[in-house]
Formats: structure tokens, C-alpha cells, sequence
């Protein structure tokens, strides 16, 4: 069984049987989180979508000590290599089998830098299989077409973690129009209410997700989802 846990903002934790990997994991700062950098013991892989501090996040401390590698993007990989933390470099398009599962990373409409400004390379997206089971990550992105082929190509997609938040990232009415494209299982809001500027109503996308026939729910920060 897949499980995901939501720690707020666009942090997500996957785990299946004894492997467990986190995707963006901004805690520190983070008031929706509740779990700290410390909270981890031990993890397989951090995947990160992008360079900006509200997604790299915690990563260095927490890599550091679990020993988990950092997977993204070659310039991410590289400045978190630089730091002492062990990592994978791919990029855009590019897939990957590790033990724990297939890592594909794919397109965003967003932005990357580091915490002074660094050029930290291409936002992207991520298509990670566990257990036989496809979830995708957009991280931070506006609406884009080829959403579409991403559903198709990577088809059945089990979930679909979708920003709502506006002005960073899509809002809820082109999140809906994404969940539309990708054709997921189910479909899940994250990237809002962390900051004034994007603060939203995950029950409207549900609502509104419902109306045109698409599953979707809200799962709160520490709340469970099983993907059976």
C-alpha cells in the first residue's frame, strides 16, 4: 500500500512497505506543518521541484542526516551537492528507476533561484511511481496544455497534487481545468493559505472539481491518504 502524508504548503511524504521519500519539504517556516527537520530518521529520497526557499526548504539539514538523496534538476543537485548532501542530477523529461520507485520529471511554468539569487535551473513537475502507483506533483505552475500529455503519457494517474493558490501558481478555477487535462483518480489541493498571498478555499476546488464529474478532496497537513 501507498500512503501519503501532507505536511502543508507543497510538502508531501510517500511511503511504501519499508521505503519513504519526501517531496519539497518546507517546514522550518512552514506554520501549516506538523512535523519539524527532526522528525526524520531516515529517508530514501528528497525530490525537489525547484531552487525557491518555500520548496528546498529544510532539505540540507534533513539529507544530511538521514542520508537520503536529493533528487532534482542538474543545478539544484549541484548546489545541494555542494553543501554535503548527496544527490542525483536529471532533468526535464528525463526518468529514472531507483529502489524505490520511477522518478520522471516534467515540465513547470515557474520560476528557480537560490536563497541569493542563484540560477538554480528549470522548475519542473514530478511523475513518482511506488508501489504501482502514479502520483504527480506539479509543484509550482500555471496551467498548461500539454497537462494533457503528461495524463496520457503517464495514464492511469493514481493523484494529482495540484497548486491552488493564485498569484504564485495556478488558482483554483485553472487547477480545475488541469485536474480536466491530467484525467487522475483523484485530485488534491496544495500551495495555499501558507501566506496572505495565496490564501484559498480548498473546499472550492472540491466543489468545483465535483461539478464537472472529477474526484477530489482535501487533505489536511498530518492527514493520511491511502492509495489501495
Amino acid at each position: 500500500m501507498v500512503t501519503l502524508r501532507y505536511h502543508g504548503h507543497s510538502c508531501w511524504q510517500i511511503d511504501e512497505g519499508d521505503y519513504q521519500v519526501l517531496i519539497d519539504p518546507f517546514l522550518t517556516g512552514n506554520d501549516l506543518a506538523t512535523v519539524s527537520p527532526d522528525s526524520f530518521d531516515k529517508l530514501d529520497a528528497i525530490i525537489i521541484t525547484h531552487g525557491h526557499g518555500d520548496h528546498i526548504g529544510d532539505t540540507e539539514v534533513i539529507a544530511r542526516k538521514t542520508g537520503a538523496t536529493c533528487i532534482s534538476v542538474f543545478e539544484v543537485a549541484n548546489y545541494l551537492t555542494a553543501r554535503n548532501c548527496t544527490s542525483h542530477a536529471m532533468h526535464v523529461g528525463g526518468s529514472k528507476d531507483f529502489d524505490f520507485g520511477r522518478v520522471k520529471l516534467t515540465i513547470a511554468h515557474h520560476g528557480s533561484s537560490g536563497p541569493n539569487g542563484e540560477y538554480l535551473g528549470s522548475p519542473v513537475g514530478v511523475v513518482l511511481t511506488m508501489g504501482g502507483k502514479k502520483i504527480y506533483h506539479a509543484g509550482d505552475t500555471g496551467l498548461f496544455m500539454d497537462m494533457k500529455l503528461i495524463g496520457e503519457i503517464n495514464a492511469p494517474l493514481d493523484v494529482a497534487l495540484l497548486p491552488i493558490g493564485d498569484n504564485f501558481t495556478m488558482g483554483i478555477d485553472d487547477a480545475v481545468k488541469a485536474a480536466e487535462l491530467l484525467e487522475a483518480w483523484n485530485n488534491i489541493p496544495m500551495h495555499y493559505d501558507t501566506f496572505p498571498q495565496i490564501q484559498a478555499d480548498p473546499n472550492e476546488f472540491v466543489v468545483k472539481a465535483s461539478a464537472k464529474g472529477i474526484k477530489a478532496e482535501v487533505i489536511s497537513p498530518g492527514q493520511l491518504l491511502k492509495i489501495c
